[in-house]
């Protein structure tokens, strides 16, 4: 399985900090060694919220090679863009595992693939399950700031929601961190 990283207009070293807190804990024997498998999209400003920059990246990353599922992370503004590129890379054939949007308050999210959101607060949580949620979704509670959700996933506290019954899940209560690790793999399993 291949992942995506888009994140949003903030600085890099948020990126840097969400990728040496939660994704590095990720165990070896779910994400291959290969450097290429993971991917931050590097784009600046407005790029973020670009489909068509974020498809461009990945094509020249992988070419061409549609084969492999590919699992997207995005927070705030990147969610724009990487909603958009992930239709686009199923238009062109490729195959998308799951898409996980970290904080993409307002915007609209729906696909024939699986969908998770991830928010910083209730209100955030309730109002963006609105334009498209999926099943099985995280929110902060006692609630964080913004960015903390990329910054530091591994103390944001929060609850995790399965959407389409209302209820929580046995293990209700969990950081951010374990809930994205339990989706990784989750879908690395399937």
């Amino acid at each position: 399985m291949r992942i995506v990283i888009c994140p949003g207009i903030h600085d890099s070293r948020l990126t840097q900090s969400f990728m040496s807190e939660c994704l590095a804990q990720v165990s070896d024997s779910l994400i291959s060694q290969n450097p290429e498998d993971i991917l931050i999209f590097p784009g600046k400003d407005f790029e973020a919220v670009s489909a068509f920059h974020i498809l461009q990246f990945l094509r020249d990353r992988w070419g061409d090679k549609l084969e492999s599922a590919v699992l997207f992370i995005s927070f705030s503004a990147g969610v724009v863009g990487a909603i958009g590129a992930a239709y686009l890379w199923q238009l062109l054939g490729g195959y998308v595992k799951a898409f996980i949007a970290i904080d993409g308050w307002g915007v609209p999210l729906s696909g024939n693939f699986p969908i998770h959101r991830m928010s910083h607060d209730y209100f955030t949580h309730w109002s963006s399950s609105l334009l498209g949620s999926g099943q099985n979704n995280f929110y902060a509670e006692p609630a964080v700031e913004h960015l903390s959700m990329w910054r530091s996933p591994q103390i944001v506290q929060g609850c995790w929601v399965d959407s389409k019954f209302g209820i929580f899940p046995p293990k209700g209560h969990l950081t951010a961190t374990e809930f994205l690790h339990m989706l990784l793999k989750r879908y690395e399993a399937n």
